[in-house]
Parts: C-alpha cells; sequence; structure tokens
C-alpha cells in the first residue's frame, strides 16, 4: 500500500481537495484498496475544521467530497507516508525543514501537473470563487498524473 500526504498551510483549502480528488480518482480507477491519503498543513491554526466552506461548495459542484478535518503535520508522518506532496514553495520548504531523514519523499504537487504551467498550486483563501475552481482544476490535472504514476 503506497501512503500519500498532501500539504499545504493550514489545511482547509488546497491540500484537503488534493486528498478529495485524489481519493475520488483512485475509487474510479478501482485502485482504493492500494493507497492510504490523507492531509495536513503546515501550520496548526485551523486544528480539527472542516475545509473552507467556499472550498468545499466549490468541490462539490465537481462531484468531490471535502470531508477530513484540519491538523498539523507531525513528527510521525515522516515515517507514516511514502509521499508528501506540497502546494507551493513555502510548503515545500517547511516540509524539507522539518524532515528528520525519513523514508518520506517531499514533492511538489505542481510537479505532476501537464495541463498547467504553474510551479505552485495558488492559495484561494483571499480571493474570489473563480481561485477555488482554479485550484480544483490543476489538482485534477496533477492528481491524475501522480495517481498513473504511482
Amino acid at each position: 500500500m503506497t501512503s500519500v500526504l498532501f500539504i499545504c498551510m493550514g489545511n482547509i483549502c488546497r491540500s484537503p481537495t488534493a486528498e478529495g480528488v485524489f481519493r475520488k480518482l483512485m475509487e474510479e480507477a478501482g485502485r482504493g484498496a492500494e493507497f492510504q491519503v490523507d492531509s495536513a498543513g503546515t501550520i496548526g491554526y485551523h486544528q480539527g475544521q472542516r475545509a473552507d466552506p467556499r472550498m468545499r461548495a466549490a468541490a462539490e459542484t465537481r462531484g468531490y467530497a471535502l470531508e477530513s478535518l484540519a491538523r498539523r503535520i507531525e513528527p510521525d508522518d515522516f515515517d507514516r507516508f511514502d509521499l508528501i506532496v506540497t502546494m507551493d514553495d513555502d510548503n515545500y520548504r517547511d516540509v524539507e525543514q522539518m524532515n528528520p531523514g525519513s523514508r518520506a519523499r517531499v514533492v511538489r504537487m505542481c510537479d505532476y501537473s501537464e495541463e498547467h504551467e504553474l510551479t505552485e498550486v495558488p492559495d484561494p483563501y483571499y480571493g474570489g470563487e473563480r481561485g477555488f475552481h482554479q485550484v480544483i482544476d490543476i489538482l485534477e490535472d496533477a492528481c491524475g498524473n501522480l495517481l498513473r504514476r504511482i
């Protein structure tokens, strides 16, 4: 079983959406039993909260359920997960600094994007509704390619 942890800053927009998109894609591909999937943030400010209501609404219109509760990445995660997928360069640096030299491989989500020429999944928190849909567009592309590659 391959374990994948998606990371953003607060774990209320991008990473729970990546988790929801990846879960749906793996189930549709008949590969649900092959993966353990979770999401977390580099900060614990939103600990225990559901995903941002605007992100949940955008995801729901596209058929994705965002059911996880926000949590902060923990030291044990570096031993529990094979792949830690970060949403932006700050998340990548933060996670790399926390990494105790574990077996987990830390990567960037946009490394798997083929349809979008971005290096980061933009944080939609302070933007308008379109930003939440743009995040889903990027994550559908990148999660689909990630699933095909592992």
